[in-house]
C-alpha cells in the first residue's frame, strides 16, 4: 500500500501517526495561568531535543475549533500572553489512570490537578508546579514555540523548553546519573486507547556489535 498524506483526512494521517510512532513517552505538563490557576495534561507527542543546553519538547496539537489548548497558552511567552514556563513529569504506571482522566477538555481555568486527585507541589525554579507523585520532573522555560498550522483544527506546535532545574527522587538514579526503569516504572501510548508497561526490556551491544548478539 502507498499513501499520500495529501488524499488523506486528518483524523486517518493521525491514526497512522500514533499507531505506527510507538511507543510513544508521555509528558504528563503542568502549567500555570497567569492569574494563577493551574493546569495538568498529558501529551504523547513527547521527547528529548539535546542535553546541551538540557531541551525537551511536548506538541499540544489544536483543538477540533482550531484553538489553542491550555498547557500551550499558559507555556506561550509573556509577549503572547502566557507565563512562558512548564513542568514535564513522568507518566508511570502507579497513576496511569489520573494521567489519562487529565486529558478531560475542562473549562480554560479549571484545574485537572482537582479532577483527578493528584498533588502540585512547589517548584524550585518556575512557577508551574511539578506533580508530588511523580519521581522526576523537569521544570523548563520555553523557548520556542513552532506552529505548524496555526488556527487550524488539529495544528500541531511545539514546545521547546530549556530544562531549568531537574528534581528526582532519591534512589532512583545512582551516583553516575543512570535511571533505574524499576523504580521509574513509566509508561507509554500505543495506538487508540492502548497504553504499554516499560517492565519487558532488553540489551543490546551499539553498531555492528550488535549484529552478533
Amino acid at each position: 500500500m502507498e499513501i499520500e498524506p495529501a488524499d488523506l483526512k486528518a483524523s486517518d494521517r493521525y491514526k497512522l501517526l500514533i499507531g505506527c510512532i510507538v511507543p510513544r513517552p508521555i509528558a504528563f505538563v503542568s502549567t500555570v495561568a497567569p492569574d494563577g490557576k493551574t493546569n495538568l495534561a498529558p501529551y504523547s507527542f513527547f521527547n528529548g531535543v539535546g542535553s546541551d543546553p538540557m531541551t525537551l519538547l511536548f506538541c499540544p496539537a489544536n483543538d477540533e475549533r482550531g484553538q489553542e489548548k491550555d498547557s500551550l497558552r499558559n507555556a506561550a511567552p509573556p509577549a503572547e500572553g502566557g507565563v512562558g514556563q512548564f513542568v514535564v513529569n513522568i507518566a508511570r504506571d502507579a497513576y496511569a489512570r489520573e494521567v489519562s482522566g487529565a486529558s478531560e477538555p475542562l473549562p480554560y481555568g479549571e484545574s485537572e490537578f482537582d479532577l483527578v486527585g493528584l498533588t502540585p507541589a512547589p517548584s524550585a525554579k518556575v512557577r508551574p508546579p511539578r506533580v508530588a507523585e511523580s519521581p522526576v520532573a523537569f521544570e523548563c522555560e520555553t523557548m520556542e514555540i513552532v506552529r505548524t498550522n496555526a488556527g487550524a483544527p488539529a495544528g500541531g506546535n511545539i514546545v521547546i523548553g530549556r530544562v531549568v532545574h531537574v528534581f528526582v527522587d532519591d534512589g532512583l538514579i545512582n551516583e553516575r546519573y543512570h535511571t533505574d526503569p524499576e523504580k521509574l516504572d513509566a509508561i507509554g501510548r500505543m495506538g487508540g486507547l492502548t497504553y504499554c508497561r516499560t517492565r519487558d526490556r532488553f540489551d543490546l551491544p551499539r553498531g555492528k556489535a550488535a549484529l552478533d548478539a
